[in-house]
């Protein structure tokens, strides 16, 4: 201790040569920025696009909820899972604006491990796109696809693609342009649809989401005709832990505890009922208020 204090009363504040390293011995942190989840990051499973589209299943890395980046956890939730490809889905149904539709023919439904709802290999002339599949969907189905707006709406069938503004209102649709040419962009998981409400003013079509938000959307925006395939996965319970460790999710806690209000929980019994009958007004006191020289 007395080593100490002569060593403090030898420090001066010009004299930094005579500082004791056990003084000026900082530790460094290195700051990272932390990735932010909900802006186009998928925390689940990397896949490596090639530079042109392809129908041949694509490689996955699979991330387990971590940045790519960092190698931060981000999400908590995500861990393990089956290695599955990845079937890149064309988004993009564009059809001649005037003349006779684009026919396309279904070759095969199939099921892909990265998604809920069901895919389709459709195929024109010599070209082979996927797209999501609807309900009733089966090989050899002719789809139809149009951009063309005629002046009474069109009688579509289900997987026809046409835009808002030629269908008639009440029409069940998926995959739905959020601008004009951007592509499928709401309406994907398994079993849902979207459905066309009315006409508005300045060229515009309220559609109603499966969340029951209606949204206002240009009339020149694809989309896909029907209700979207595999209605039953919302339904079906996943059975066992295993299975749900197969499906890629860590499990949320360890052991059962029972909540004992340990924690700032408190455990307070219900308020009395509260009653309400018809008052006759004999009991209740009337008040007349009244200012001084009036009447």
């Amino acid at each position: 201790m007395s080593t100490l204090t002569r060593a403090l009363q030898r420090l001066s504040l010009t004299d930094f040569h005579s500082v004791p390293n056990f003084l000026v011995a900082v530790r460094m942190k290195k700051w990272v920025d932390k990735p932010e989840i909900g802006y186009g990051v998928s925390y689940r499973r990397k896949v490596h696009f090639p530079e042109e589209y392809t129908i041949k299943p694509l490689e996955v890395t699979n991330l387990g909820g971590r940045d790519p980046v960092t190698g931060r956890l981000v999400v908590k939730g995500i861990g393990g899972g089956i290695k599955h490809k990845y079937h890149w889905i064309d988004w993009k149904r564009d059809g001649p604006k005037e003349g006779p539709p684009k026919v396309e023919r279904v070759v095969k439904i199939m099921k892909d491990g990265c998604r809920t709802a069901f895919i389709a290999l459709v195929a024109y002339e010599n070209e082979l796109k996927y797209i999501l599949a609807t309900e009733n969907m089966k090989p050899g189905d002719l789809l139809q696809t149009s951009s063309h707006i005629p002046r009474i709406p069109v009688r579509p069938n289900e997987g026809d693609a046409y835009p808002l503004g030629a269908l008639p209102v009440g029409t069940e649709i998926n995959c739905v342009e959020k601008y004009p040419g951007l592509g499928g962009f709401l309406v994907h998981a398994a079993g849902t649809c979207a459905k066309v409400i009315r006409k508005a003013p300045d060229n515009q079509v309220i559609v109603q989401m499966p969340s029951k938000k209606e949204f206002s959307l240009h009339e020149t925006c694809m989309c896909t005709v029907g209700k979207l395939s595999n209605a039953e996965h919302g339904s079906t319970p996943i059975g066992s832990a295993q299975k749900n460790r197969e499906l890629g999710n860590r499990p949320r806690s360890g052991w059962w505890q029972r909540k004992s209000g340990r924690h700032g929980r408190k455990l307070r019994r219900l308020p009395p009922p509260k009653s309400f009958g018809w008052n006759s007004g004999d009991d209740i006191e009337q008040i007349k208020l009244s200012l001084p020289g009036l009447p």
